[in-house]
């Protein structure tokens, strides 16, 4: 029976971390990205600009409908045999874009159902004080949407650092791949892919932490 060996998970442990500044910051320009882009799809939702909709409504079902893994081969290895300007394109690239694309269709319907979800009356009766669209959506909308969707946007960037693991598929050496290589170069696979299973762990829970102090936070203007 094979015995672990502590002493290879214990010398592997700051190798693996080296890698996770890169895990981290493809997860935030990501998410970054991914908001931007997801608010943009949201708005043409709520609005329902006819072309535009309709051109949001596929992009979200193409990207929701497909596997971040298929999307980040296409975007990697298919996407420059057609356009010849990507061939130069690398692996975080090709990652950040995959992950960008993939969750800011999930994201866009999490934020327009948080934005029409905001009661009617609230919207009227700022329209009848006389505040411009721009006004409603700063001062009603947004503040009372951002409460709403911040779990589920929270839970969307925890996935999109666990998707990361994905990139090195792609040959980049992250989290993942630096594991790849040393349970590759050792023959301990239990041992290393244990070792980062904890990492991923820790970090989760550090940002489920940050989630419920910022649930708090939004919610406690809404406290009696």
């Amino acid at each position: 029976m094979h015995s672990l060996d502590f002493d290879y998970m214990l010398s592997l442990v700051p190798v693996l971390l080296s890698y996770l500044p890169l895990t981290l910051e493809m997860a935030a320009a990501g998410m970054v990205c991914a908001l931007i882009l997801a608010c943009l799809l949201a708005v043409v939702r709520v609005t329902r600009v006819p072309v535009l909709n309709a051109l949001a409504l596929l992009f979200i079902s193409f990207f929701r409908g497909t596997p971040l893994l298929v999307q980040l081969f296409l975007f990697y290895y298919g996407l420059p045999q057609v356009l010849t300007f990507l061939v130069s394109i690398n692996g975080v690239t090709a990652a950040i874009l995959g992950l960008t694309l993939h969750f800011a269709a999930y994201m866009a319907e999490s934020i327009r159902a948080a934005i029409v979800g905001i009661d009617r009356s609230q919207v009227e009766a700022a329209q009848s004080i006389g505040m411009t669209q721009g006004q409603l959506m700063r001062r009603i909308v947004l503040p009372q949407a951002t409460r709403v969707a911040t779990p589920t946007l929270m839970n969307y960037f925890i996935d999109m650092i666990k998707s990361t693991s994905l990139a090195f598929t792609l040959g980049v050496t992250e989290l993942m791949g630096a594991t790849q290589k040393e349970a590759a170069g050792s023959f301990l696979y239990f041992e290393a892919f244990l070792v980062v299973a904890v990492i991923y762990w820790i970090v989760v829970e550090g940002l489920s932490w940050v989630q419920k102090w910022l649930e708090r936070r939004l919610n406690r203007a809404y406290q009696r």
